[in-house]
């Protein structure tokens, strides 16, 4: 899942979906790629389930999944915790020593 946005133009992609859902041709011209490369990045962030595609006419219009980005803040949270678990007793400890 992270894989995906590893590409700098995937992530670029998505950074842009954050403001607004776009078609492949909206993007394409707004990162200055072509639309084939630009098709293939999104396909792969589809595969990943970071976007969706919808409809829209004749046009298809990506959007991010918020599914996707609750999963990730679940899962970043999870080392915020334990971060702060750690520096909580480093806390603990440095004033155990100042008492000394």
């Amino acid at each position: 899942m992270l894989s995906a946005l590893a590409e700098p133009n995937r992530l670029r992609i998505v950074e842009m979906l954050r403001e607004r859902p776009s078609s492949v041709n909206d993007i394409a011209a707004h990162l200055n790629l072509r639309q084939p490369q630009t098709s293939k990045h999104l396909k792969v962030l589809s595969q990943a389930r970071w976007v969706a595609v919808r409809p829209v006419a004749q046009q298809r219009i990506y959007v991010l999944r918020p599914e996707a980005f609750m999963q990730l803040d679940a899962w970043l949270g999870s080392f915020e915790r334990h971060w702060k678990n750690r520096f909580n007793k480093l806390d603990s400890y440095l004033e155990y020593l100042k008492e000394r």
